[in-house]
């Protein structure tokens, strides 16, 4: 090469930056920087999918993890759940008349008819707020104190209605109120389906806790798979008390079944193999109400089988309303859909509207979570 071109190519090198290029490099270098502390965040993420069939309490659990870890609601928040409260009780309501109506029960009082027909063209979608819900109080109050839709209550398993029904209804005089703000208690009640995907972190030990929560319902599972990248642990919410109930979706299939199904494809697909499994046989409050009024065997003809159950749950007797044999035979159930016996699988009996009892769940359930978080961080 001659001095004359080795001298241009020193000055082409030599030449300082101009203000606009400094800046320009300063901003990629701090972009970078920035990748990489994502990169490093995301590694020690936890995430974890809530996954389960529609009314399983997914929902709620995520609701009890913002509480339990004061990422707590402000009274903004409180506030915006009265409209979804209001409309709870208004829909329940409705509900229960057009079921007394269709189930042939006559009300003790004849002059909750009027009362009954002038609620039902009420539009669900019609504002609600804490000026005009008390105007429903006193309809309300009466409907729910008559004797036809109490035993219309009880019937319920018979068609679709939310299980906070009832306990909005008990605290009507209290929301009633014009100044009512809503509890975290209610917040944990109010009921609102899940459409789509949503996604909350907390910091937990400082490790941040990734949980998304995907609607349940058959039309929402098709945006499952768009969650199931770099998974830590999976949280399977079944409803332990929906076994005498049918889905919204065809009004046919068991919701117990159903659940089981979905348990089914999920604890088996190749994907989740490293994937750790956590089942919450939820709502075990409401199976300790129902077992005495309806028989599980009438309902889920395995139950009847004390062999195949006793493999997965010694000392089963098979004794429809015992809670303990009921609860083993829940266990046998959903643990029986794992082909791959080898692989852990942990279960938990949960109320997930019961902040003391989730916190307990939670506490045994983090352990695993974090120690299977660790031990891949280690293998990268």
């Amino acid at each position: 090469m001659t001095p004359g071109l080795l001298e241009g190519c020193a000055q082409c090198v030599l030449q300082p930056l101009s203000q606009e290029e400094i800046e320009l490099q300063r901003r990629s270098q701090k972009i970078d920087r920035e990748i990489r502390k994502e990169e490093r965040l995301k590694r020690k993420q936890v995430k974890l999918l809530l996954l389960g069939a529609g009314e399983s309490g997914k929902s709620t659990f995520l609701k009890q993890m913002r509480i339990i870890h004061n990422v707590n609601y402000d009274v903004t928040a409180q506030i915006e759940f009265r409209k979804i409260i209001y409309q709870n009780i208004i829909k329940g309501t409705k509900v229960l008349v057009d079921a007394q109506r269709k189930l042939g029960i006559p009300l003790s009082n004849p002059e909750n008819h009027a009362l009954g027909s002038q609620l039902l063209l009420f539009d669900n979608f019609a504002e609600l707020n804490n000026k005009t819900f008390p105007e429903f109080e006193s309809m309300i109050s009466s409907l729910w104190s008559d004797e036809g839709i109490k035993r219309a209550y009880n019937r319920r398993n018979e068609y679709q209605i939310t299980d906070s029904v009832s306990y909005f209804l008990e605290n009507l005089v209290r929301i009633s109120k014009p100044e009512y703000v809503p509890t975290l208690q209610d917040i944990l009640f109010a009921r609102k389906t899940t459409k789509g995907v949503v996604e909350f972190t907390i910091s937990i030990d400082n490790v941040p806790f990734l949980f998304v929560d995907v609607g349940g319902q058959r039309t929402q599972r098709q945006k499952w798979m768009q969650c199931f990248d770099s998974v830590t642990s999976i949280l399977f919410l079944a409803s332990s008390s929906e076994f005498d109930q049918v889905i919204l979706e065809d009004r046919r299939t068991n919701r117990l079944m159903e659940s089981r199904n979905i348990f089914d494809t999920i604890v088996n697909n190749r994907i989740f193999n490293n994937v750790s499994v956590i089942l919450f046989l939820n709502k075990l409050d409401l199976l300790k109400q129902k077992i005495s009024q309806s028989n599980i065997s009438r309902h889920i003809p395995e139950f009847k089988d004390l062999k195949a159950v006793e493999v997965y749950s010694p000392g089963f007797r098979g004794i429809p309303d015992n809670l303990e044999d009921v609860k083993k035979f829940l266990v046998y159930y959903f643990i029986s859909a794992r082909r791959m016996s080898e692989k852990p699988l942990y279960h938990h009996f949960t109320v997930a509207v019961d902040t003391n009892n989730v916190k307990l769940v939670f506490r045994d359930v983090k352990d695993i979570i974090l120690k299977k978080n660790l031990d891949s961080l280690l293998l990268q």
